[in-house]
């Protein structure tokens, strides 16, 4: 029985280190530790505690920022340059949940607005939910666990967070440092475990709050297998649409598309993968877009030269040259890009006029790719966004007032970019997917909010 798991550099899999694979009797006594912790303490940690450890847990990540980069990039496979803006990010996220606490109160119910109320008084309180279980992606594999585990440790709850297979070790630094800044380790659990054996700890009738950051066809089907009462958040991908309108101006959105559609080899569930140019030469967009992506260094994600990293696993890569190249038989035009480079790695590829059926289109192709498409008006490129079972954020570039606010009302997404790519994001802001893309919603604020309950008192 294989007892451990050993983390390789998706670039050339070399060695990067090992974590204990949980077994199902561990695991099982991971939620018997959360559920005691909790009904020990349902109203968590006192507050003044919880913001001291994580202030000083920030303030130890501070300290260690250039040894969790090279963490990320060397097990998640995300360019060291970019890993360096994780970490600052997962920072500002720890700090973001310990000043978020004193808003995480209650407040007053006005009861004379009936006769009814006359003469009554009631007042609302914050408790925390229970334990809270996390299951995380690879793609941020540090900060996606901040934003899952942060939360619930300022909500006073006890957590069991189990990381991407991938990238496991991140989290374990994450969870390792929070118990050195003072968080007793039963209220915060890491495991590593097998499908069967996660499986298990998600539907476990112990779990108060299930968050899972991942594939929507894994998400919704833990979702349906949840026990009474679990509350869930899920967020999976999108397909992002990108609508440029003539207005728009061409030095500022081709470096933005760029960055937005090969950021971490499209490794991001908004990242831009379909643009719609509107009433204007998508083959003149296309090629000004193949022309800084052809460019990007492509290479192992610990060279501080690279830009574009490898794929997670090699079977990645066989997935999205098939695709590519099925898109391509059945006509679209490449104009760059559209072959592997190595076993690792796939070339960012620009494509024009995919067919809308073949799965560059249809699907989240999770990898460098953009299909640029020429629409005669705006009603058509709209129409085409929003045809698909997913919707999360998308953009409008354009410099025309009418143009910008008609997109954003009829785009369908929990954010309409104007002017910026589809993957920007602050870690304050709501993050949500609609339709199949996602449940409930993400930002720091939000979950802290989602993993607390409201108790009510009425006095008459």
């Amino acid at each position: 029985m294989v007892d451990h798991l050993y983390v390789t550099n998706p670039f050339d899999a070399s060695p990067v280190g090992e974590v204990k694979l949980s077994s199902e009797s561990e695991v099982d006594l991971a939620l018997a530790i959360a559920e005691k912790t909790h009904k020990a303490n349902r109203k968590g940690l006192p507050r003044h505690e919880r913001i001291a450890i994580l202030k000083k847990a920030a303030k130890i990540m501070e300290g260690r920022k250039s040894e969790l980069a090279l963490l990320i990039a060397s097990e998640g496979g995300k360019p060291l340059i970019d890993a360096k803006v994780e970490v600052e990010r997962a920072i500002d996220g720890v700090e973001t949940c310990a000043s978020e606490i004193a808003n995480n109160s209650g407040f007053e119910v006005p009861m004379d607005l009936t006769p009814a109320g006359q003469g009554k008084m009631a007042f609302t309180i914050k408790e925390p939910i229970g334990p809270v279980v996390a299951i995380s992606a690879f793609n941020h594999p540090l900060n996606l666990i901040v934003h899952q585990v942060a939360p619930a440790v300022a909500a006073g709850n006890p957590v069991i967070v189990k990381p991407a297979d991938d990238t496991p070790l991140s989290c374990e630094a994450f969870i390792q440092i929070l118990h050195q800044a003072g968080l007793a380790p039963e209220w915060a659990q890491f495991v590593c475990c097998d499908v069967s054996v996660a499986q298990k700890l998600v539907t476990d009738d112990r779990v108060a709050f299930f968050s899972f950051i991942g594939s929507a066809a894994v998400g919704w089907k833990l979702r349906s297998l949840l026990a009474p009462g679990t509350r869930v958040a899920l967020e999976h991908g999108g397909v992002a649409p990108v609508i440029v309108c003539p207005s728009a101006r061409k030095d500022q959105l081709i470096p933005s598309l760029v960055k937005g559609g090969f950021y971490h080899s499209g490794q991001v569930c908004v990242s831009v993968q379909r643009v719609f140019s509107v009433n204007s030469s998508a083959k003149e967009l296309a090629e000004s877009i193949a022309d800084h992506a052809s460019k990007l260094i492509v290479g192992n994600a610990t060279d501080p030269a690279t830009q574009c990293g490898p794929l997670i696993r090699n079977r990645e890569v066989d997935r999205v040259e098939e695709w590519v190249a099925e898109a391509v038989n059945e006509g679209a035009e490449v104009i760059c890009g559209a072959n592997r480079l190595s076993d690792s790695c796939y070339a960012p590829t620009v494509l024009l006029n995919p067919p809308e059926t073949c799965r560059v289109s249809r699907q989240e192709i999770f990898g460098p790719v953009i299909s640029v498409y020429e629409k005669k008006n705006l009603d058509d490129a709209i129409s085409q966004a929003n045809s698909l079972e997913f919707a999360f954020q998308a953009s409008v570039f354009s410099n025309d007032y009418a143009e910008i606010m008609d997109a954003i009302k009829r785009l369908d997404g929990s954010a309409i970019m104007v002017n910026e790519h589809s993957a920007f994001r602050v870690d304050w802001m709501p993050f949500a997917g609609r339709k199949r893309s996602g449940l409930g919603v993400g930002g720091i604020s939000h979950t802290l909010e989602e993993m607390s309950q409201s108790k009510m008192a009425v006095f008459s």
